[in-house]
């Protein structure tokens, strides 16, 4: 009996010491880019820009959260709206290969949509993991739901766009349809440091339809970013948002050029 209990001890001490292990929580880091212009006099302009993220891991789990937004006014006009927020949850199998489960929302005031949204597992993995290089590539296998704008008519049937800064009256308005399916998305994020203070940042996303070829999204963000402190860094990204098929009037590609004070803590 002795034996016994001390073999059922050494078990609960060995599976104890493992869900330590495995529960062991880690410090919250946070990531923000923060950028803000504004102007005065001959031109009256306000351009804002807000990309920050915050991770916080547990043993083999990981919790994420991404917010992406950009606000510009041109004599208290509107002229940009949009914002992108996703959340990620991660399970580690080993180094390299975890699972991931995303939900993301975007939304944006000028575009074909008053909102998307997506959700769903998928796995990731670090092709490359070393001092200077950093590859990382992940798929999921997504639910996806796109809530298309409402269009705004006047008397003459001309369609009134967004912000419609000279109050013109609506007299007709068409709701938005809603398409939902299933869809998928690849992303993948190379990190190249240069130097001990100079990293250079590309990603890369893309989402499509399985139902519809021709319904799919691609964005890229390009970044430089140099050191100043511990804390603090300068940087700047160049960032492509890609609607294969935008409403009529709408552009294809919306991009964004930033100047940013970087904080990493």
């Amino acid at each position: 009996m002795k034996k016994v209990a001390l073999a059922s001890l050494a078990t609960l001490a060995l599976f104890s010491c493992a869900y330590a292990e495995d529960m062991k929580v880690t410090p919250l880091v946070t990531h923000t880019e923060l950028g803000y212009i504004e102007t005065n006099g001959n031109t009256k302009t306000k351009t804002f820009n807000l990309d920050a993220n915050a991770k916080k891991a547990w043993g083999k789990h990981e919790g994420k959260i991404l917010f992406d937004g950009q606000y510009a006014e041109d004599s208290s006009v509107e002229t940009k709206n949009k914002f992108l927020t996703e959340l990620n949850y991660g399970y580690a199998f080993t180094d390299r290969l975890s699972f991931d489960y995303l939900v993301g929302y975007k939304a944006d005031k000028f575009s074909s949509f008053d909102y998307q949204f997506y959700t769903g597992p998928g796995l990731k993995y670090k092709v490359l993991v070393s001092e200077k290089q950093n590859l990382s590539v992940e798929g999921s296998i997504l639910y996806a739901l796109d809530q298309f704008a409402d269009k705004k008519y006047d008397a003459a049937g001309v369609e009134i766009p967004y912000p419609n800064p000279d109050n013109t009256p609506v007299v007709t308005v068409v709701n938005g349809k809603k398409n939902d399916y299933a869809s998928y998305r690849v992303k993948g994020v190379y990190d190249y440091l240069f130097t001990k203070d100079t990293k250079f940042t590309q990603e890369l996303t893309f989402r499509g339809s399985f139902e519809d070829s021709q319904n799919y999204f691609a964005y890229s963000k390009s970044a430089l970013s140099s050191k100043l402190s511990d804390i603090f860094s300068a940087g700047i990204s160049y960032k492509a948002d890609y609607t294969h098929r935008p409403a009529s009037g709408k552009k294809k590609t919306d991009t964004t050029f930033t100047l940013n004070l970087i904080m990493d803590y």
